[in-house]
């Protein structure tokens, strides 16, 4: 039996959700995707062609970017649903387990 299950409460929903990302991973994320982002509007900008086809790929850059932006909120949101179902389900057999007393004799 865990510590926390003898004290009364449920260890699975007492404790918070821990980050999986370091500080450091975060920060090389975010830099990385500002010096893509940067390069690609350089790139774009420097290109040899018409200011109507440079204005395309810039707003198809924009795109780009708000399209993964959402992709990467909807597959968060996916995966923090999931830890929740499994969460509450840790908690539900937490608690059966808890209450449950194999030496208790009901018919006797």
């Amino acid at each position: 039996m865990r510590a926390g299950a003898r004290s009364g409460t449920l260890q699975g929903m007492s404790a918070p959700m821990q980050s999986r990302t370091t500080a450091a991973y975060y920060v090389q994320a975010v830099l990385s995707f500002a010096l893509a982002t940067a390069a690609l509007a350089i790139g774009i900008a420097r290109l040899p062609v018409d200011a109507w086809m440079r204005a395309f790929l810039a707003v198809a850059l924009l795109y780009v970017i708000t399209s993964s932006f959402t992709l990467a909120k909807v597959v968060r949101d996916r995966q923090d649903a999931g830890e929740l179902v499994s969460r509450v389900d840790q908690a539900r057999l937490d608690k059966l387990l808890a209450e449950h007393d194999p030496f208790r004799a009901d018919n006797l």
